[in-house]
């Protein structure tokens, strides 16, 4: 939660209208789903996106969706530097 708060006032210059001992449990749920490690990365992924107002009941019901929307995200940059090397490659050895 605290992770949360502090991104919160980072990005809106204002503290979260939150009540941290009720989404604390929540919080908890969703760490208890994909480990601790993961929750943060998927925070602060959540943080990166331009969801206005960042509201932690989005959060809570879409961390599974944006876990793959991430995922994928990762596959997708991964495979586009595969193929600038492979056509990198071709140029230099003059097969393009």
């Amino acid at each position: 939660m605290s992770l949360y708060q502090n991104l919160y006032k980072e990005k809106y210059n204002k503290p979260a209208p939150i009540n941290k001992f009720r989404e604390k449990w929540a919080m908890q749920d969703v760490i208890d789903s994909v480990g601790f490690d993961k929750a943060v990365e998927l925070i602060n992924y959540y943080f990166s996106l331009e969801k206005f107002g960042h509201p932690l009941q989005f959060f809570y019901y879409n961390f599974d969706k944006m876990e793959q929307a991430r995922i994928e995200l990762h596959k997708d940059i991964e495979t586009r530097r595969l193929l600038r090397e492979q056509t990198k490659k071709m140029v230099e050895e003059g097969g393009l």
